[in-house]
């Protein structure tokens, strides 16, 4: 793992436990060579913006992003990006996107430009196909997020976005054995959850009450993980660890 670190410093968390193991070491070199330039985000900054054209994409390299909307006056938060995601690969498809991507705490990040993406697939399907498997997990994760708001009552909500968290954590070696750090806020997680702040910190209390979970100044603890997962009923399939992608054979490099 140390080896993984050294090579590859911009990328090493890039489907982490998820696809990697499947990447040959030629993938792994070429997508650190692609993304080359690393740059530092403050908190709160807007790293791109609905609307505009972009001619590059940016690997997240360590902190969390939020994927936002605004409307009627507001901004809706509609995703959670963690280290290791290449959080706008779409905007090389799209070129422009319909939402936001901002900053949650100090960020770093690497930029891939679209002329050397394009370049780095061309004669190279199977790397293609890692790629896009990127995209997918995040529609993968976005649709949970939609089918959990209509299953599930808000305290059951925010038990599912607080395993969802941790999983994905867990998965790019972001988490701790009881819980996880982050930026997140109970306003940010009562967005996320489409419920109101006053409503969530009930939701928080209610967990804690329960034995599920406290959050406190976005430290999230919890020692009964299997009982949290069950009352938000967090099935982690859709996030695609490696041991369900192992099994797929047609995904090995040629």
């Amino acid at each position: 793992m140390a080896r993984e670190n050294q090579a590859y410093p911009a990328t090493q968390a890039f489907l982490k436990n998820r696809l990697r193991h499947l990447m040959t070491s030629e993938e792994k070199s070429l997508l650190e060579e692609v993304c080359a330039v690393e740059e530092s985000v403050a908190s709160g900054a807007v790293v791109l913006e609905a609307g505009r054209v972009y001619d590059k994409s940016m690997i997240l390299i360590e902190g969390f992003m939020l994927r936002t909307l605004e409307a009627d006056g507001r901004k809706h938060i509609v995703g959670l990006q963690v280290s290791g995601d290449f959080v706008d690969l779409h905007s090389f498809a799209l070129k422009r996107l319909d939402h936001n991507i901002e900053a949650l705490g100090a960020c770093r990040i690497a930029y891939a430009q679209h002329a050397d993406l394009k370049k780095a697939i061309e004669g190279n399907a199977h790397f293609a196909r890692v790629l896009w498997f990127a995209t997918l997990l995040d529609a993968a994760i976005h649709r949970e997020w939609i089918l959990k708001s209509k299953q599930l009552r808000a305290d059951a909500r925010a038990a599912h976005f607080m395993a969802e968290t941790w999983a994905r954590l867990d998965l790019v070696g972001g988490a701790k054995k009881d819980g996880f750090n982050s930026p997140l806020t109970q306003s940010h997680i009562a967005e996320i959850c489409g419920t109101t702040p006053v409503h969530l910190s009930r939701c928080l209390s209610s967990l804690n009450a329960m034995g599920l979970g406290e959050f406190r100044r976005g430290r999230f603890y919890c020692d009964n993980r299997a009982g949290l997962e069950a009352f938000g009923k967090f099935d982690p399939a859709y996030l695609y660890g490696d041991e369900t992608l192992g099994m797929v054979d047609e995904l090995q490099p040629e």
